[in-house]
């Protein structure tokens, strides 16, 4: 396994290239980012403005926009930038019911503070287990339902009530790279259905655990037809505005009130990300390190390394420190949440391990290779 020399993301990682010279796509786009100078970022600013308002212009309904929020510090980020530009946006969350106290105080809070309209679609909770039962058996993701729910929901608001935009967070380029800052991507349903949903849909979920076609009206994808007479758009508040987690929380906890989480996570240092589901940083992601070597350590430490907040050997440090960590509390909650037994659990998540990452030795243990080890090569081969 190669690991990017400038940051510590093992190549296997989501959508990710390592180029010639051992610097994966993620950072070279990061580049990209940082030259663009002031004077374009004032550009993008008034691009994003007369697209808002060229929607206002032929709107139907009462709101220039729809945004998705989880009640985190990237939604109240993207509201507050709406609002500050004078637009009218609906608030629309999809909830998955395993909310953080802090994350559900945090979306509470939201129409109390900005001043904003807010929906909330809450699917039944017996449906939710099924469906984090079975979304794991399937493919290994309890939380297949919150990609899609998040995705979907917003975006089915604004066709039904005829909003002309959906204003989204960060963009691609952020995680992983896939894009340049000057393609200005936006929504689609194949990037939804390929990235977010795996491939999947409703119909994979039909008859299994009683699941009925009834139980998961919320997860249909609008029509094709529906997009082409509504001129729906899905944009990214990351293609307009510098975007930087640290920062934003920052704002989001002066300006509203914004809480992070009280108590330490077991697998990453950060507390201010992902509140909306108590999984989400726990055993959903540890689920990632079982099937592909890495978590949300390796993300986070990522990101911060090029932000300039962390160097890499400390982000190398939190890899050696959270990546592997199997976080007994979060795990015991969700199984109990669906009745299921830890035997059962492990067996099912080793079917997912990828071979490229994972060899057992001769006593079945799993393992793989790690950064340091990767390290500790590449200083071997260039020693004099």
């Amino acid at each position: 396994m190669r690991y990017c020399k400038r940051c510590v993301y093992p190549e296997i990682a989501v959508n990710l290239l390592v180029d010639d010279e051992g610097v994966c796509s993620a950072c070279r786009v990061h580049d990209e980012v940082d030259q663009i100078p002031e004077s374009q970022w004032a550009r993008r600013k008034d691009l994003f403005v007369r697209l808002l308002e060229q929607g206002r212009k032929g709107r139907e309904g009462d709101y220039d926009c729809v945004v998705g929020v989880s009640g985190g510090k990237d939604s109240y980020f993207q509201v507050d930038v709406v609002k500050s530009l004078g637009f009218k946006p609906l608030l629309v969350t999809y909830h998955g019911n395993n909310y953080l106290p802090e994350g559900q105080g945090n979306l509470d809070r939201m129409r109390h503070v900005t001043g904003c309209d807010h929906l909330v679609l809450g699917p039944s909770v017996d449906t939710l287990i099924r469906l984090n039962r079975h979304a794991f058996y399937k493919m290994g993701d309890m939380n297949w339902h919150n990609h899609a729910g998040i995705f979907m929901t917003p975006m089915r608001i604004a066709i039904q009530w005829k909003i002309p935009f959906v204003v989204w967070g960060e963009t691609a380029w952020d995680l992983a790279g896939m894009y340049s800052p000057d393609d200005f991507v936006e929504w689609s349903k194949r990037m939804t259905l390929e990235h977010a949903m795996r491939g999947f849909t409703w119909r994979d979920f039909v008859g299994h655990d009683g699941l009925t076609e009834q139980d998961m009206t919320w997860l249909k994808m609008p029509s094709d037809d529906d997009f082409e007479r509504s001129g729906v758009r899905g944009i990214y508040v990351g293609n307009f505005f510098r975007w930087d987690a640290n920062e934003h929380v920052k704002l989001v906890t002066q300006k509203y009130g914004f809480e992070a989480a009280r108590q330490p996570f077991e697998r990453t240092y950060r507390t201010f990300s992902n509140l909306d589901d108590m999984h989400e940083n726990g055993i959903h992601d540890y689920l990632k390190f079982v099937k592909f070597g890495y978590g949300r350590g390796s993300d986070h430490a990522s990101k911060d390394i090029r932000g300039k907040y962390m160097s890499r050997a400390e982000g190398i440090e939190a890899v050696r420190r959270y990546d592997h960590v199997k976080p007994t509390r979060d795990l015991h909650r969700w199984l109990d949440y669906v009745g299921m037994e830890e035997a059962e659990f492990d067996r099912v998540a080793d079917t997912f391990r990828d071979k490229r990452v994972w060899t057992q030795d001769a006593s079945g243990a799993w393992r793989k290779d790690n950064i340091w080890d990767f390290e500790a090569r590449e200083a071997a081969a260039h020693a004099p």
